[in-house]
């Protein structure tokens, strides 16, 4: 138990330090102090720096999946309490290179699978005409990952609570549901 709360506090304190200085200005040191860990127990739980990060990447992941598929049932959005996260991801990880796009393209590969299984489930069960769900699910994909980014970049904390309403509709017909 001490070592998974170690984990945690060192992950949680990771996360605090990438979103106020981002990924290439923070350092382990930043983490080690606002962790209240040592050196050693950050290189025991990750190797590097950037171990540390696709960690939170991988958290990240686990918690928008859980959130998209518990708002697809609700109605609601799922970035919403995870702006942290989706800054350093979507837009602090972009120059981390071939370590972090592998991690990138699992992730969307988790999300497409989660997308096209219900686009498939809805089309075999008549609830909207046959489709190329693969595709239909890499334009869903497209148009909220362009909505993220500029609620990110934007800063704009009322940007996203508009756009879901108005992009859900949008979406919906793209695939001949009814609205």
């Amino acid at each position: 138990m001490i070592r998974t709360a170690t984990r945690e506090r060192i992950l949680h304190a990771a996360l605090t330090v990438f979103a106020r200085k981002g990924y290439h200005r923070a350092l382990v040191d930043d983490i080690v102090r606002a962790s209240g860990t040592s050196k050693g127990a950050v290189y025991h739980h990750f190797p590097n720096k950037e171990a540390l990060f696709l960690a939170l990447v991988d958290d990240f992941a686990a918690r928008l999946a859980h959130a998209v598929a518990e708002a697809i049932s609700r109605s609601h959005g799922a970035l919403a309490g995870n702006r942290e996260l989706a800054r350093i991801l979507l837009l602090e990880a972009v120059s981390l290179g071939p370590a972090y796009e592998t991690k990138r393209a699992e992730i969307h590969e988790r999300f497409a699978g989660l997308i096209r299984g219900y686009l498939d489930e809805a089309v075999a069960e008549g609830a909207i005409p046959p489709l190329d769900t693969r595709v239909a699910t890499l334009a869903w994909l497209g148009a909220v990952n362009e909505v993220v980014i500029q609620w990110l970049s934007r800063g704009e904390p009322d940007l996203l609570a508009e756009a879901v309403p108005a992009l859900t509709p949008m979406l919906l017909r793209s695939i001949g549901a009814r609205t």
